[in-house]
């Protein structure tokens, strides 16, 4: 366990954090949940949700922008005081080509633009930079304004990256890849000064930042993997911020009232059961349906998950518009009898077994051994293998696995975002590399899945659109290849001397942390 600071000081504000699964801060690459809100405080959008409304789109690094062409063109015009953390001055020239660079290196947030036309073969003609403070986007089509914006405006899909030394740092022609490995680039209210693999993490404020100044100087993130070390550090006072507490420890500290505060928020963050249907167990629907009927969302509920999460067995998390609603989103129970019946079903009645892949967050352990304590029952062996979070997504992405506890997080309250990032699977031979689609993971592929998700993105009735999300996930709750399992809440234990901290569902500012 790291050695945190005896006292922290009042301009660093330092965290206890798992942060094993961290393998790049390059936002071309980086889609981990981790990465991805350290991430989110390097580097600046281009718009931003209004941080009491999600649903409003407000300034960010662009001061306004033009919908034009019958909406297949969006002309972004840049505020003029954008500088990267050495004070020189950034363009929508550096933009233009941080966002071209996404597409050229096809690496995992490729799949972000391409969801709106763009290839290696147009990026340059499409992504252009009209002057120092214009970007001009072309599109193959007309899409919904708010999705562009929610989608490329509001995420570092659109993160201002220094050319100049991404360049410069280019390893056989990898546009500064493995220079961001350990290193960020980019115009953001802080800036990454050091990271340990296993230690910590270390963010300093950029005095050139072009909007309010962070209150705090430093941001320190260690690495603590298990609840009752964070606690421990917590308590003490060697750390303000726990972030992995588990339910035990959660409704403890609250029952114990004192000067240590857990505050919680529903988090748009899904857990679930990959089942990997390249394996010929897992391709049968019936199997992948009596998994479900294993799970012991009651009990799970009032136990392992008391205070950190609800359970859910919709792909859609509670936030966004077109979720099944709490109980209409988990439609299982454990039913034992049934899951026997189906996997006799499909040709199993003697059971069959598989490995359970987990990682190293605290609920992970007893989570699986619940579930697999159930499939003892009705003749299924599953052996449960731990590893790093980085491990396990390396051997998912990979098709190396039979069923693993995974997770899904999004930044975006949109029904379309949910379902082509989970259900849609555009690559029927699983080859794609990019890795942005939970069911091409999964080895899952469903034409009338596909026609569903796409037609939900062309629908303009409100009303039709909400129906057709609705008929979606009811049938991914009976024919997908995952099986869901409970969605969670932001948890942080405070310690007393952080006096603001602010998050909402879709979003955590650093920058407006004081202490």
């Amino acid at each position: 366990m790291p050695v945190a600071l005896s006292v922290p000081p009042k301009n660093t504000l330092i965290m206890a954090w798992n942060i094993d699964s961290i393998s790049n801060f390059d936002p071309a690459q980086s889609v981990e949940i981790v990465t991805s809100e350290l991430l989110s405080n390097i580097c600046s959008s281009l718009v931003q949700f209004d941080k009491h409304d999600s649903t409003k789109i407000r300034p960010a690094m662009a001061r306004s922008w033009d919908v034009l062409n019958d909406g297949k063109r969006i002309v972004f015009h840049l505020r003029d005081d954008l500088k990267f953390d050495d004070g020189r001055v950034a363009t929508a020239k550096d933009l233009a080509w941080s966002m071209q660079r996404i597409i050229k290196l096809n690496l995992g947030f490729a799949r972000a633009l391409e969801d709106f036309g763009f290839t290696k073969e147009n990026v340059e003609t499409n992504i252009q930079a009209l002057d120092d403070t214009t970007l001009q986007l072309d599109f193959d089509k007309p899409y919904p304004v708010h999705l562009i914006l929610a989608t490329i405006g509001q995420t570092y899909t659109a993160a201002l990256l220094d050319r100049k030394t991404l360049e410069t740092n280019s390893v056989n022609g990898d546009m500064g890849n493995k220079y961001l490995a350990t290193h960020s680039a980019c115009v953001g209210p802080y800036k990454l000064v050091r990271w340990l693999p296993g230690e910590r993490v270390v963010l300093q404020a950029n005095q050139h930042y072009w909007g309010e100044k962070p209150k705090i100087q430093q941001i320190l993130v260690l690495h603590v993997a298990e609840s009752a070390s964070q606690r421990l550090l917590l308590e003490k006072g060697d750390v303000d911020i726990a972030r992995d507490l588990s339910s035990e420890d959660v409704l403890d500290i609250e029952k114990q009232g004192g000067p240590v505060k857990i505050n919680r928020i529903l988090r748009p963050q899904s857990v679930y059961l990959s089942l990997n249907n390249r394996r010929e167990i897992f391709a049968n629907e019936k199997v992948r349906l009596a998994m479900r009927y294993l799970i012991d969302y009651d009990n799970l509920g009032k136990t392992v998950l008391k205070g950190i999460a609800i359970p859910r067995a919709s792909y859609m998390p509670l936030g966004v518009p077109g979720a099944l609603d709490e109980k209409e989103g988990v439609p299982f129970e454990l039913d034992l009898k049934k899951a026997k019946q189906l996997i006799s079903e499909a040709g199993y009645p003697d059971g069959f077994k598989a490995n359970l892949l987990i990682g190293s967050l605290s609920y992970m352990s007893s989570v699986a051994q619940s579930i697999q304590e159930n499939a003892r029952k009705i003749g299924v062996d599953l052996t449960i293998e731990k590893m790093t979070q980085t491990q396990l997504l390396s051997r998912v992405r990979g098709g190396n696995y039979d069923i693993a506890i995974m997770s899904w997080h999004t930044t975006i309250p949109d029904g379309y975002l949910s379902s082509i990032r989970q259900v849609f699977n555009p690559d029927p031979t699983f080859t794609e590399k990019k890795g942005m689609s939970l069911a091409l993971r999964s080895g899952y592929y469903d034409v009338k899945v596909n026609k569903m998700v796409m037609d939900a993105l062309s629908e303009k009735d409100q009303n039709k659109l909400i129906e057709q999300y609705r008929n979606l996930q009811h049938y991914i709750l009976y024919h997908g290849p995952m099986a869901y399992l409970f969605q969670t809440y932001y948890i942080i234990g405070m310690g007393p001397k952080v006096k603001k901290w602010f998050w909402n569902s879709f979003e955590i500012r650093y920058s407006e942390a004081e202490k």
